[in-house]
């Protein structure tokens, strides 16, 4: 969308896929949070596999952040035979059925991982952001950079500047790509280390440690579960008020 093929670094500006999976009740998708799931597929299925639908984004069209969009007209793609929007809800609710897989057995040490807990609900701080059960923020989940301690680069590339707060569910699948955007971080610890340092937060090697344990020990609850209060819902919508 907007040329940049490279980072300042000379290496290259591509990204890691984010997981498809633990994504209900999460709003924006993608590191940078372009937008929603179906947001997403409509983007993916029209402009970067060249389907044929209807799409539009009016952001698209500010040529001095996204010239290669600008100039192909992106911003609004329209297609007198959409193949692509009749499926668009069909593909969400899919996505959604999608939970974060369960760590593999013997892979983490559940009682330095019930620890680790505490330390990310009180200590660590990290349930200030990455809210249980969602372990993301209910609502606009997106942060600037210097709020993270983390470089600009790929947050400016999106439409808001900024990076998304991930849903940690099934963080294990990441352990081979590492982790944060571009898997700049080579380990978990890697990544408390980091936050330790940019919160100043003080914490042990134990302490540390034990958060690691919990951070690989976490799934978001079975898709079932989901459906099943989804039609609770439906059959006693005063329940939920």
């Amino acid at each position: 969308m907007d040329g940049k093929a490279f980072r300042p670094d000379g290496k290259t500006s591509a990204v890691l896929i984010p997981p498809a999976f633990g994504l209900a009740g999460v709003n924006l998708h993608t590191w940078t949070g372009w937008g929603s799931v179906t947001y997403w597929n409509a983007f993916v299925a029209n402009l970067e596999m060249h389907g044929k639908g209807n799409f539009y984004d009016p952001r698209l069209e500010n040529a001095d952040q996204f010239p290669v969009a600008a100039k192909a007209g992106l911003g609004h793609v329209i297609n007198s035979v959409d193949l692509i929007t009749p499926k668009l809800a069909a593909l969400h609710f899919y996505q959604l059925s999608l939970s974060a897989p369960s760590a593999p057995q013997g892979s983490f040490d559940p009682e330095a991982a019930k620890r680790g807990r505490k330390i990310f609900n009180g200590t660590a701080k990290c349930a200030t952001c990455h809210v249980p059960p969602l372990y993301t923020e209910p609502g606009w989940n997106l942060h600037a950079p210097d709020e993270v301690c983390v470089d600009s680069f790929q947050a400016d590339r999106s439409p808001d500047r900024r990076y998304r707060t991930s849903p940690l569910g099934g963080l294990w699948t990441h352990a081979e790509g590492g982790f944060y955007h571009d898997g700049r971080f080579a380990t978990l610890l890697d990544v408390v280390n980091h936050y330790d340092g940019c919160f100043s937060l003080g914490l042990t090697d134990r302490n540390k440690s034990d958060l690691v344990e919990f951070l690989k020990s976490l799934a978001r609850e079975r898709s079932d579960l989901y459906l099943r209060q989804a039609r609770s819902a439906v059959a006693a919508p005063d329940a939920y008020k």
